[in-house]
This record gives C-alpha cells, sequence and structure tokens, in this order.
C-alpha cells in the first residue's frame, strides 16, 4: 500500500524542510565563541524570515532562504530553502559552538548557492569569514613545577 504524498497541511508535513543536495563537513570544524554564537543567533533572528528577512534559526543552526516567508498564516510561501548551516553546543569544551557541516539544496544549487557562499552568508551576521580565526586559543596553563 502506498503513503499518499505529503502536502502542507497533512499530517507529517514539515514546513520548510528540505533535503541537501550537496553537502560539505567544514574541516577543521570552525568554532565560535559563546559570545560571537549568541550575537549569530540574535542577527539571525533579527533578519528572521518571519520579519521580512531570510534567516530561521534554531538551536541547530541557521536555515538560509531566498526571501521572507510570504504564505498565508506565517508558511514560507514563494520563498525557498537555499541551504543551513549546522552546529553543535559545548564542543570543543563548554560555551563554544562548532560549525561541522554546510549544506545546499537543490533550489540553492539552482540559485548559484554552494556550501561556501551559505556558510560565508551566515557567518557575514557577525562579521566573521570563512578565511578568518577559528578560534582564539586560550594560553595553556604553566606546567606544574613539582611534577617530574
Amino acid at each position: 500500500m502506498t503513503q499518499p504524498p505529503l502536502t502542507p497541511g497533512t499530517p507529517g508535513w514539515a514546513e520548510g524542510t528540505a533535503k541537501a543536495a550537496l553537502a560539505s563537513r567544514v574541516r577543521p570544524s570552525l568554532v565560535l565563541d559563546e559570545r560571537i554564537a549568541r550575537e549569530l543567533l540574535q542577527e539571525a533572528a533579527r533578519f528572521d524570515v518571519s520579519a521580512g528577512g531570510r534567516f530561521s534559526a534554531g538551536p541547530a543552526g541557521v536555515q538560509v532562504w531566498s526571501g521572507p516567508w510570504d504564505g498565508t498564516g506565517g508558511t514560507h510561501g514563494s520563498a525557498v530553502h537555499l541551504g543551513s548551516v549546522d552546529w553543535t553546543y559545548d564542543t570543543p569544551s563548554k560555551n563554544y559552538v562548532t560549525i561541522y557541516r554546510s549544506m545546499v539544496t537543490q533550489a540553492g544549487i539552482d540559485a548559484d548557492e554552494t556550501t561556501e557562499s551559505i556558510l560565508t552568508t551566515v557567518l557575514r551576521l557577525v562579521g566573521q569569514t570563512v578565511d578568518g580565526p577559528r578560534i582564539e586559543q586560550p594560553t595553556p596553563p604553566a606546567r606544574d613545577p613539582f611534577r617530574g
């Protein structure tokens, strides 16, 4: 027995979900400190798709859309999901965010987006670059002089 296709309004339909057509692991992983990560989420919220922007941020990353959601009842309408930047919290240590993947949907590929352009678009929200410093390493503690 075949299942009917999922369409808006049917159970199981998730507004804004898209399948990755192209995904890249960010290597070495890009690590942001807590201040920059918090600022990134605030800026993505300021330019949220529901407020006329093109970003949709959540606990696992930021989605990039072609434009604001203009559909009835706050749905995406004519906007299409171009790609996403995914991260994890508290890695490599507490209060840091590690960006481990950038992905592009088929709509993003059709709009000439790449995994690097999606990552660049998200990082630009807080003045960061792909080529910039990945993390400011704290000075390691001095070696214990009493250990042999």
